[in-house]
């Protein structure tokens, strides 16, 4: 077992502020520092560089935090692969998952409910981000399983296929845009276009898409980026611009009328999403948790 000293000094690691891991943490500034004193007299060496309010690792203390998130992943199999062996309802263990945000908030509720109610001793955690920053937080060990859209793989990591979604060119049922029955892939340089930020999956779909027409994403007439599906949504709606949505996330939106659907001759925007996990890394827990996703939605 990780030490309580040592979670100290993992979460000041990933906060890099002393305050913010005793908020985290619910423990006092002070005992967050004793708690450091006591590491760094134990190891007789620095583990944090103090600049005025900054900190940051030192090599000793970036050695620690690297070994000590190898303790934790071993620590959190073995609880699980032992628990899992007396009692599958019982089984306990940390199911640390990062999404993007499409998976995030219009697939992974349905998942989650039905692991939860199987498993009801695992602590689930989800980071959302987008794709990239999922990525990231998995290289880090900042989660141990991830679903993204896939639009660039990385070597380091092992990729196996979830669902596949549809992105949609939507608008407000009030905008002047539903002037016209279908959009050829010319009228998208002088359309006004809101876009999703750049690290999104969907942007990213659309990119490739454009690329395959010889059109790069700058050379659209997009003047609004916003950060998230949810707030692209709303603003799509109150607004006479064209965005680019997955279907799922306006599924309601559509049936109500709300947003509607625009024809863009020859522009095919299906993506795949995929799990995601660091290569050779994979677990039991995990494993559980991909197959259940499948059955969920009949994979």
């Amino acid at each position: 077992m990780i030490s309580v000293r040592h979670t100290v000094f993992m979460s000041v690691a990933e906060e890099l502020s002393f305050s913010k891991a005793s908020q985290f943490l619910f423990i006092s500034q002070p005992a967050i520092s004793k708690h450091i004193r006591l590491l760094e007299a134990l190891y007789k060496t620095k583990l944090f560089e103090r600049s005025g309010l900054q900190i940051a690792l030192t090599p000793a203390g970036k050695l620690l935090y690297d070994r000590l998130l190898l303790i934790k992943d071993i620590e959190q199999k073995t609880l699980f692969e032992i628990s899992v062996m007396h009692d599958a309802i019982q089984a306990k263990g940390n199911l640390e998952l990062g999404a993007s945000t499409t998976v995030a908030l219009y697939i992974l509720p349905k998942v989650l409910s039905e692991f939860h109610q199987k498993y009801q001793q695992i602590h689930i955690s989800l980071l959302n981000r987008n794709s990239e920053s999922v990525k990231e937080a998995l290289l880090s060990k900042q989660i141990n399983l991830g679903i993204i859209e896939e639009n660039s793989k990385v070597s380091r990591i092992q990729y196996t296929p979830f669902i596949t979604d549809k992105v949609v060119a939507v608008c407000s049922s009030k905008s002047k845009l539903l002037k016209k029955k279908s959009y050829t892939l010319e009228d998208l340089h002088t359309t006004p276009i809101a876009l999703r930020e750049v690290g999104s999956g969907t942007l990213a779909v659309l990119k490739k898409a454009l690329s395959k027409h010889k059109i790069n994403i700058s050379q659209l007439n997009a003047k609004v980026r916003l950060g998230g599906t949810e707030a692209l949504k709303h603003f799509l709606v109150e607004s006479d611009s064209l965005g680019f949505l997955p279907k799922i996330s306006v599924a309601k939106e559509l049936k109500t009328g709300e947003l509607k659907e625009i024809d863009i001759e020859g522009l095919d925007l299906e993506r795949q999403f995929f799990f995601i996990e660091r290569k050779g890394e994979t677990s039991d827990l995990n494993k559980v948790f991909i197959k259940m996703a499948k059955l969920v939605y009949n994979l």
